[in-house]
């Protein structure tokens, strides 16, 4: 099996520049996105079973001590180890009974109370003997082996002190999330407002999926699916629209789209032919255009640049390459709009299924998914043999992205490539 070791830093080859277009890599793109963007302010304060997706403006501290009492992490009965003297077994009359949720009466001398999980170790009492593990006779227990103190108490803090940090600003809240805030006792977080986003989609040759069309129109593919990525907890999405397919009328909805948006998304009308009209129309704006080309295949003509107070992330018009540069550009700078931490989905190494013979000079993102691991345990990824940028049919298969690097011409099977996956593990 041959293996072929990751290129440079970043393994892709996307720090490398496409010095015959003189294209932005992948990676410098992304770090004029990081410099050029701050997070939103404004914050709200929502209860915490409510805030699903959102994304913390201030830190989330213990307010009290977890658990908040030494409490029994068994089923069994509580008892005094001091009191168990001389040598085994011994015979232990059962004088309490403690449910979770009631206080326990102290135990004295050679007495066990039973216990359950959860329920407030008695004072007096310094073990849990497992039910398991003794043998009752009406009120009487026999406990064969002497426990060593502390055994099956979970001790008050031991899981969270009073005030410790227990999440960062910045952290998505998902359900581990909401868990561990809950646990915390805190019953309302403070978070980031929704980002405002506002969604143009150009092209007169496109019509509503199912819908009517003459022979030289289609079904709009970007609408739904860039909508579908947007409706999330953390983004308000103020507009979606069909550009019209004229320099002036796109001037007038960027211009409109602008006055409401924190980030303005379109699609399509960004490479340089003559019905491409959204570059001219937010130059005719005076619109800050930060970088217009990245060296990556598909999805070239990607943009970014601020158009009057708004963000703006231009993207292709051929439906895979939307796709993949939404996932690679689009959630970056979403990330860093909303004040989230992190770096998003980490790649990771996997081995390729198949030889892959591709034209080098342009670090290329395909679909992938798993098909299972290698002798050695390694991932193995599959994917189409080509990509298409107008195609989308495979994307139901895929399971995130792998990384071909700019400069590689063969990559035969079982050579390490990077893959991102769509979501977290």
């Amino acid at each position: 099996m041959t293996i072929l070791q990751p290129i440079g830093t970043s393994g892709c080859g996307c720090d490398r520049r496409d010095t015959a277009k003189a294209l932005l890599s992948v990676d410098d793109a992304l770090a004029l996105i990081r410099d050029r963007t701050t997070a939103v302010t404004g914050t709200e304060l929502l209860a915490t079973d409510h805030a699903l997706g959102r994304i913390l403006a201030d830190p989330v501290t213990a307010l009290l001590p977890t658990p908040p009492f030494d409490n029994s992490a068994m089923d069994g009965y509580a008892v005094a180890t001091s009191a168990l003297t001389g040598q085994g077994p011994w015979d232990v009359p059962v004088a309490a009974r403690i449910p979770a949720g009631q206080t326990a009466a102290p135990l004295s001398g050679l007495q066990a109370s039973r216990i359950f999980t959860g329920a407030p170790i008695p004072v007096g009492a310094d073990a849990v003997v497992m039910q398991e593990d003794v043998q009752r006779t009406g009120t009487t227990i026999r406990i064969d082996h002497r426990p060593p103190p502390g055994l099956n108490i979970r001790r008050a803090g031991s899981e969270m002190a009073a005030g410790a940090l227990v999440l960062k600003k910045g952290r998505r809240l998902g359900t581990r999330e909401i868990a561990v805030c809950a646990a915390a006792g805190a019953a309302q977080v403070r978070v980031r407002r929704p980002l405002r986003v506002a969604l143009l989609v150009t092209g007169d040759e496109i019509r509503q999926a199912g819908a009517d069309r003459s022979a030289a129109q289609i079904w709009d593919v970007n609408t739904p699916m860039l909508r579908a990525a947007l409706m999330r907890p953390d983004i308000d999405l103020v507009a979606v629209e069909t550009g019209l397919d004229s320099r002036d009328g796109l001037f007038l909805q960027i211009a409109e789209l602008a006055e409401i948006a924190d980030l303005l998304i379109t699609t399509g009308g960004i490479s340089v032919g003559e019905e491409d009209h959204v570059k001219p129309a937010l130059t005719a704006m005076g619109a800050d255009i930060i970088f217009s080309g990245v060296a990556i295949k598909p999805g070239k003509p990607v943009s970014f640049g601020q158009v009057r107070g708004a963000l703006w992330l231009g993207l292709p018009g051929n439906p895979l390459s939307a796709f993949i540069t939404w996932h690679l550009f689009g959630e970056a700078l979403v990330r860093r709009m909303t004040g989230e931490i992190g770096h998003g989905v980490a790649r990771r190494l996997v081995v390729i299924s198949q030889d892959i013979t591709r034209n080098p000079g342009r670090c290329e993102v395909r679909p992938a998914y798993c098909t299972g691991f290698d002798p050695h345990g390694r991932e193995v990824v599959g994917f189409e043999p080509e990509t298409h940028s107008s195609r989308v049919a495979g994307l139901s298969m895929a399971s995130g992205l792998i990384y071909l690097p700019a400069d590689a011409d063969i990559l035969p099977a079982g050579a390490l490539v990077e893959f991102q996956p769509f979501c977290p593990n």
